[in-house]
């Protein structure tokens, strides 16, 4: 039986990648190796946990020791690499944590791999999934590409861009079987709360204010979650080997102008009077290296592989929305934990 294992399954993109291959690949066993932080929540796969295909296994991928042990139990044919410390904010307080996560845990699959596969890489792939924000920041024109230089800004995307470079380096030292994806901010169901959109949210729902880092101008392209982990799927299987790819959802947005489409959705659904979220906007102190624009240029997997995003932002908003609606307990149950603590902070 073939054997994938995908690290950080139990976070929000991860969640949507496991279900994915647990639903569509019942031949393959799916190990979702997660050390559960606070972004970590198995409630995320309760519809899917007791699949004959699918395991847990609850691992740290800073510890080298037991992610080498892990791979020789299970002795996988594929890695999915969606492990990571992902929050801008959180970089900057502590930006080592970031390392170890981002760096050594990445290393430390990618020794793993190449130990128990032994430079026989027939059928064999590692693909790491990364960020638009290793490009650094674009000015009002122009679009991140598969051959953009690295340009990172914040302890985040530092992390994450010498993790791409690294894994680039096991593909031209020891040959090893990769393929990378960086794709743009995502967003749907599951998203824990401490981003802008499931942030505001919760925020609307309990009349809390809605900040707004700076002058609410910067820009980024949002990926309904679900299209990223169809990505994902097609990229793994078909993409070319040693090859990276963007992921974007084709459409741009200022958080503003985000956050207002949000508001109007919201009072739409919820019945209140137009223009009553809107008045909880909160314009906020600016963070430090905040970059302007991120825009991804998808065209690559677009014609290469066939794959473009299946609605459009505000439909994908407006599915969030709902599903946050209807799974409110779930939203109580993160925002009463570690989240309080942050948010307070």
């Amino acid at each position: 039986m073939k054997t994938i294992i995908i690290t950080g399954g139990a976070g929000f993109i991860g969640s949507h990648v496991v279900r994915e291959f647990v639903l569509n690949y019942p031949e393959v066993k799916i190990v979702n190796l997660d050390v559960l932080t606070y972004a970590g929540n198995l409630e995320n796969l309760k519809d899917i946990e007791d699949k004959s295909n699918y395991h847990f296994v609850k691992a740290d991928i800073v510890d080298a020791k037991q992610i080498l042990e892990i791979f020789e139990e299970h002795q996988p044919d594929g890695v999915i690499h969606l492990a990571a410390e992902s929050h801008v904010d959180r970089s900057i307080t502590n930006p080592l944590d970031f390392v170890m996560t981002n760096v050594i845990g990445t290393v430390n699959l990618l020794n793993a791999a190449k130990h128990i596969w032994k430079d026989n890489f027939e059928g064999k792939r590692f693909h790491h999934v990364s960020t638009d924000e290793v490009f650094g920041a674009l000015g009002e024109t122009g679009f991140f590409t598969e051959d953009t230089s690295y340009d990172p800004h914040s302890p985040y995307s530092a992390s994450k861009a010498s993790s791409d470079h690294f894994v680039r380096a096991y593909h031209d030292t020891y040959g090893l079987p990769i393929v990378l994806t960086n794709c743009s901010n995502n967003y749907g169901p599951n998203h824990f709360p401490e981003k802008l959109i499931p942030l505001c949210i919760h925020n609307i729902l309990n009349n809390k204010p809605l900040p707004i880092y700076g002058d609410g101008k910067y820009t980024r392209d949002w990926l309904f979650v679900i299209d990223h982990a169809k990505a994902i799927d097609l990229v793994f299987h078909e993409g070319k080997n040693g090859d990276s790819y963007n992921v974007g959802g084709f459409n741009e947005w200022k958080n503003i102008d985000l956050v207002k489409e949000l508001c109007k959705q919201m009072d739409e659904k919820l019945g209140r009077e137009a223009g009553t979220s809107e008045q909880l906007i909160t314009f906020v102190k600016d963070r430090p290296g905040h970059d302007l624009r991120y825009a991804i240029d998808a065209t690559k997997i677009n014609k290469e592989l066939g794959w473009k995003p299946s609605v459009t932002f505000e439909q994908g908003l407006s599915k969030t929305i709902d599903w946050f609606l209807a799974n409110q307990e779930w939203l109580d149950n993160v925002t009463s934990g570690d989240y309080q603590k942050y948010y307070q902070t």
